[in-house]
């Protein structure tokens, strides 16, 4: 009878992804009702799904226009959903626990250190009350040097705007409020021009993607490359390369009749905002097929571990990369800072990276063959909601039942994590008793 129970307990990867399904349900059950609509009508429950899930899952796709359909009070609930999805579900749980002054179990910060992808469980507790209080600091400061561009242009409504831009912005999730009767889905598209706005939205992203443990390092070490563990040292470079690169491949391919301050800014608008965040700045249909093919494989990798992204992470790319390198060099072990990289960490990285491929591909190809649609433009589509990003050519709006379930289920794939949906299936780790003779096979 003992044995059965503990059978029956959840593991923490079930509990992570039992949360969110949990979060989002009950987020897509408060946006059916009328209240959260301006027509004051019930939302058919697959759209108020879809949208919760996007919430939740940080993606940004949607529906219905966020400005135009819903409510203030849906609106509200979507931004609730966003911070809860943002920050994580068993962090935001977390939290409640320590406020309530309820002491955190083992299990708990067990799954906290799964879900945050934490490597010890040490100092938990002081991690997740500074990532709470920097969020606080770094969402109202964000909303507040945003404030007097969105006030000058949509007068009282624009301190609701900057606030909700904020957190959206800094929870990589892409929802906006600047539509408009005659242009539904603009993003930002209305402030391509202005400074501030770009500047304050693009550092959120960023803030907000490169990880809970990388803001830890930067504040204990300050500037001291050095002192920084290995992780957060890959993080940071990675980020500064994937952000340099491609905007210098946007400057030069795209935006060519943009004024020189406007070109720079676009460019570096949309080298950030693929790698999750969803907001864009001008028309996405209109860049070139360099460039849309571009965002696509920065959306696929997205942003950093145990952050507000979600995507393969720039971890998994850079430990890709130097085991390509370590290959063309002969070397016996991949190497990253003058640290080994273990092997479990490559075939990790491996298996992530043929699992977002193969489940971004098959998204496409059902997509296309349902709505009769060009399959670039569903890659685009399927690598945004598996990347968690919210970019979209436009098809979002009208796509089928069926489409949507499979853009629902990517966007839960890539937010809760493909490894953690797969452990949360079983029930332990598997003893291996021997093993078989080995015998090599031909690669390449």
């Amino acid at each position: 009878m003992m044995k059965r129970l503990k059978k029956l307990k959840p593991t923490s990867f079930q509990i992570i992804v039992f949360g969110f399904a949990v979060v989002i349900l009950g987020g897509a059950l408060l946006l059916m009702l009328p209240i959260s609509t301006k027509s004051g009508t019930v939302t058919p429950f697959s759209d108020a799904l879809f949208t919760a899930t996007s919430a939740v899952c940080v993606t940004g796709l949607i529906v219905r226009s966020t400005a135009l359909y819903w409510s203030v009070f849906g609106q509200a609930v979507i931004l609730i959903l966003i911070q809860i999805g943002g920050m994580g579900v068993v962090t935001m749980a977390a939290f409640i626990f320590l406020v309530s002054g309820r002491r955190l179990s083992l299990k708990t910060r067990t799954t906290m250190q799964d879900a945050m992808s934490l490597p010890t469980l040490g100092g938990i507790v002081r991690l997740t009350g500074f990532i709470l209080k920097a969020t606080l600091i770094i969402e109202t400061a964000g909303a507040l040097i945003m404030m007097p561009a969105y006030v000058s242009r949509c007068g009282a409504r624009g301190v609701w705007m900057a606030f909700f831009h904020s957190i959206s912005a800094f929870c990589n999730a892409g929802f906006d409020l600047a539509a408009a009767p005659g242009d539904p889905y603009p993003s930002l598209t209305a402030y391509a021009a202005s400074p501030v706005v770009n500047i304050v939205i693009m550092s959120l992203i960023v803030v907000g993607g490169i990880g809970f443990l990388t803001w830890s390092d930067l504040h204990d070490n300050h500037l001291h490359f050095r002192r920084y563990r290995m992780q957060t040292k890959v993080i940071l470079s990675v980020t500064a390369i994937l952000i340099i690169v491609p905007a210098v491949c946007f400057f030069l391919v795209d935006y060519r009749d943009y004024p020189l301050g406007e070109r720079i800014l676009a460019s570096l608008f949309q080298s950030i905002t693929p790698r999750t965040a969803g907001f864009n700045t001008t028309d996405l249909t209109k860049l070139s097929d360099a460039g849309q093919t571009l965002m696509t494989v920065l959306m696929l990798i997205g942003g950093s571990p145990g952050s507000t992204a979600g995507g393969m992470k720039t971890t998994t790319i850079a430990v890709l990369f130097v085991t390509v390198f370590s290959v063309f060099g002969r070397k016996e072990n991949a190497n990253l800072f003058r640290r080994r990289i273990d092997s479990s960490a490559i075939r990790t990285a491996a298996t992530i990276l043929l699992m977002y491929i193969f489940l971004m591909s098959l998204g496409a190809v059902i997509i296309s063959s349902y709505e009769g649609l060009p399959i670039t433009k569903c890659i685009f589509e399927a690598s945004s909601a598996i990347g968690t990003v919210g970019l979209t050519l436009g098809i979002t709006p009208s796509l089928g039942l069926l489409s949507k379930l499979v853009l629902i289920f990517l966007m839960f794939f890539g937010r809760v994590g493909g490894l953690t949906l797969i452990y949360a299936t079983q029930t332990g780790t598997r003893s291996t008793r021997g093993r078989y003779p080995q015998e090599k096979i031909m690669i390449g």
